[in-house]
């Protein structure tokens, strides 16, 4: 069994591969993402998929972030027990062990547990009940995405009036996901798309006051599209947490602006066939390459032109010519929420030096 590395060694002397955070662009960007909701009258509850670490939600919640989203019940609990109360659970709970899990969860925590159907609200209101606990509850609403959520207008408010006469649950919201529209190129495209989609759940949201049905909360907005979003009047929280660590994805396929990457992967150069060529040892089980492939810190145009289990290949470029075997490189992490997820600990740099080593508390919480 490796030996966790001490606060104060050099990055360079980590082993490989490590998956860094840069605490200084980090912070940095829980700043200007928390002083971006607040100066638009928004509550920030940042999704935790691309960290699943509740001493980073912490530093969110410092900055102003009221809570968090998560995407299943056992990452919920891991961000109960460290410390974090107030969490979304973004997704629909089905199954006597997940909905009993939820009912013990609101001994010690608050949760919002999201519904697109009353199959999934009347046994989560059962267990409540038995269990003598009130749960949060809101409606997922389908705003375009068609992926989940009930449809806006009549069976929306069908589902609102169903779900506020249950014991056990209460009905405090709905949410909606613009998903389908992070990539839309045009910015002034993007944003008409954007206020069509939330004006659905402006919609959904007066009907529902109109029939005295409690619509507190109007949830919406990831990383790809909070920049707009929160620009929608109706809207009352933002999910957007991917920019504490500013993706490639994020900035060059969805246009996000004002952030810096913060998250990378050390690795080391463990083989140069050629000249032009170098292969470090941080493959498909260190780096999921699927959604963007990682980038070269510190050595523009030299690129990852292949990626395999154990090893990624770079071309290389200029200075880069000159690596050697055993020389460390940075990789910028493609998309966190998929690279996270293989590794056991962050390592947490400011400066080049080692400051703490965090454990992904969340990862392989899959139910």
């Amino acid at each position: 069994m490796s030996t966790l590395p001490s606060p104060g060694t050099p990055q360079t002397d980590l082993d490989t591969p490590s998956l860094c955070i840069d605490l200084d662009v980090m912070e940095a960007n829980i700043s200007r993402m928390a002083s971006f909701m607040t100066e638009r009258g928004k509550q920030w509850r940042p999704h935790e998929k691309c960290h699943k670490t509740p001493e980073i939600a912490h530093r969110q919640r410092a900055a102003g972030a009221i809570g968090v989203t998560c995407a299943k019940v056992s990452e919920a609990e891991v961000m109960a027990a460290g410390g974090i109360t107030d969490i979304l659970v973004a997704n629909m709970i089905v199954g006597a062990p997940k909905v009993q899990r939820v009912a013990r969860l609101c001994e010690t925590a608050d949760p919002i547990i999201a519904l697109d159907h009353f199959a999934q609200a009347q046994p989560l209101a059962a267990a409540c009940h038995e269990a003598g606990v009130s749960c949060r509850v809101i409606l997922e609403i389908n705003v375009g995405l068609d992926r989940v959520g009930v449809l806006p207008g009549r069976d929306a408010i069908e589902l609102a009036r169903a779900t506020a006469e249950l014991d056990g649950l209460r009905l405090v919201g709905i949410m909606g996901y613009e998903g389908h529209l992070l990539k839309v190129e045009d910015p002034e495209d993007k944003r008409t798309q954007i206020n069509a989609a939330m004006r659905l759940l402006e919609e959904t949201r007066d009907t529902m006051r109109d029939e005295g049905l409690c619509c507190d909360i109007v949830s919406a907005g990831g990383t790809g599209s909070y920049q707009f979003t929160s620009d929608c009047p109706s809207v009352t929280e933002l999910q957007a947490g991917g920019g504490i660590f500013a993706d490639p994805m994020y900035q060059l396929q969805m246009g996000v602006t004002g952030l810096e990457y913060g998250l990378t992967v050390l690795a080391t150069v463990v083989s140069r066939p050629e000249k032009n060529r170098a292969v470090l040892d941080s493959g498909r089980k260190t780096l999921n390459p699927d959604a963007h492939l990682p980038l070269v810190k510190n050595h523009p145009g030299t690129e990852v032109v292949r990626m395999s289990a154990e090893h990624c290949e770079l071309r290389l470029v200029d200075d880069a010519v000159d690596l050697t075997i055993g020389d460390k490189v940075e990789l910028i992490v493609g998309y966190a929420d998929f690279t996270t997820v293989l590794h056991d600990h962050f390592f947490a740099c400011r400066g080049g030096v080692l400051e703490e080593v965090w454990e992904i508390a969340g990862r392989g919480k899959l139910h």
